[in-house]
């Protein structure tokens, strides 16, 4: 399958790691192409910067956020949450015509430092204002509650452990679960939470994951959804 990654991060290029190595056609989409592959240094991460780490890549494209959004027939939206908005505008209401988009973004604030803020909750979420924005694409928010390594090789948590994804589009949500289950999700572990107004309860979750991520000193962690009998009426 053409896959569309819209973003350069570290999210992206694990997803894009990943995609290929399961023999799908991978295309990363950003703003500007000269600027990304010149970067010099380590991320905040310690990573390589993302040319050197293009480099060492086979097979994956690089191209402009609208060049990227036509060439995939599904889309994961992996940009930071408080500019995804104005990256799917530059990729194009007619290029993610009738698409599956997966987003994977959340709408942290860090402009107050940390730990940050969430731009948008409550009454409202990231995944419905994409939905709003893009009414003609099929927008499914998952795996934005855990870190990118976990989200692409759930084994790295031992055990079983949960992922949640909400969605208006039930066709768009068994696309996005065929590709949770080739990461490894197992299906008893995936929980479909309803329609796009439910991504508010996942972005949600964000404040104490990035809580959890201080006290744990690391991202290799995950929530578990254990059920009891259901209660007699």
């Amino acid at each position: 399958m053409k896959i569309a990654i819209l973003g350069t991060g570290v999210v992206g290029q694990t997803h894009a790691e990943k995609l290929g190595a399961l023999g799908h056609e991978v295309m990363m989409g950003t703003r500007n192409v000269d600027k990304v592959l010149s970067g010099k240094g380590p991320d905040q991460f310690g990573r390589p910067s993302f040319g050197e780490w293009y480099r060492h890549q086979t097979g994956i494209k690089l191209s402009l956020f609208n060049e990227a959004a036509a060439f995939g027939e599904f889309i994961i939206i992996a940009t930071h949450g408080m500019i995804t908005l104005e990256a799917l505008e530059l990729a194009g209401k007619e290029n993610m015509k009738n698409k599956v988009l997966l987003d994977i973004s959340n709408p942290l604030n860090f402009s107050k430092g940390m730990p940050p803020t969430l731009s948008v909750c409550n009454t409202d979420s990231l995944g419905e204002q994409i939905q709003r924005a893009f009414p003609e694409s099929k927008v499914v928010k998952s795996l934005n509650t855990l870190n990118a390594y976990v989200q692409v090789t759930p084994e790295v948590v031992p055990g079983d452990h949960t992922i949640f994804m909400s969605g208006n589009d039930a066709e768009a949500k068994l696309k996005t679960k065929a590709l949770l289950n080739s990461y490894g999700w197992k299906n008893e572990n995936i929980i479909d939470l309803g329609d796009i107004t439910t991504a508010r309860g996942t972005e949600q979750l964000l404040p104490l994951w990035v809580r959890l991520l201080g006290v744990l000193h690391h991202g290799n962690f995950n929530i578990h959804v254990v059920q009891g009998n259901a209660p007699k009426r």
